[in-house]
């Protein structure tokens, strides 16, 4: 039970990596708002199935790129289950695939700020409780792209190196009141979101993977409990691949 009573907001959590570490941490002890956007049944169904694994969670919508939704969201949290002390910042914001020459500003904006918002929106709400009380955890979900970009992802790779910034910046300013603060980032993971890529892709990238697969959305919510539990709690600003060792630091 190594989070044992932690309340715990997984954002993005109605399916991939977002239900798999809801499902994990419950089953941990945990006590999980799953937050969704507009997957509802998907939602109601990842409670469902920790509930009936002997669980407690919740679902609440909030779309967490707005403000005024999270700080709500927040506050039903709290009447509900009381402060949060352990934040995931998973939700996933959505961004084309395509050469650099063949954007156009403002759907380049979208993804950098969008990603931003997701997480900065979820952290000013979060952390005053957590500076009062001395104690809390976040983690943000980022991605080996951050740190290798490739061709077509430049939107994505660019959100998320902010994304590190923004989580790093925080682990300085805030390890004071005993909050500690850290990314994981995953390699190629099949989920929905991985979904379209051609198989003879995922193959060639399981091939140049030290541990000849691809990630499962279970290895990173490993991974977020493993970080998340107070055994890590010693561990702060840190940068942590999910990639089978194909990003080494």
């Amino acid at each position: 039970m190594m989070m044992k009573n932690r309340i715990t907001l997984v954002t993005g959590a109605s399916r991939g990596i977002g239900a798999a570490t809801a499902g994990l941490l419950a089953a941990h002890g945990a006590i999980v708002a799953v937050n969704y956007f507009n997957s509802e049944p998907a939602a109601l169904k990842v409670v469902d199935e920790i509930v009936s694994a002997g669980g407690k969670a919740a679902a609440f919508q909030a779309d967490v790129r707005d403000k005024a939704q999270v700080e709500q969201m927040v506050a039903e949290i709290g009447s509900l289950f009381g402060p949060i002390d352990t934040l995931i910042s998973n939700a996933a914001i959505s961004f084309p695939i395509k050469p650099f020459v063949e954007f156009q500003w403002p759907e380049f904006e979208a993804k950098l700020t969008g990603e931003l918002k997701a997480t900065f929106f979820c952290c000013q709400a979060v952390i005053p409780e957590m500076m009062k009380r001395r104690y809390g955890c976040i983690i943000a979900v980022s991605s080996g792209l951050s740190r290798n970009p490739a061709a077509g992802f430049c939107a994505h790779s660019t959100a998320k190196s902010g994304l590190d910034a923004l989580m790093k910046s925080l682990a300085g300013e805030l390890g004071i009141y005993g909050i500690r603060v850290n990314v994981v980032a995953p390699g190629l993971t099949n989920t929905d979101a991985t979904a379209f890529l051609p198989m003879a892709h995922k193959e060639a990238m399981a091939g140049i993977t030290p541990l000849r697969r691809n990630g499962e959305p279970i290895d990173v919510a490993g991974a977020i409990l493993m970080i998340a539990s107070d055994h890590s709690r010693f561990i702060t600003g840190n940068y942590l691949p999910v990639s089978g060792g194909l990003v080494m630091l």
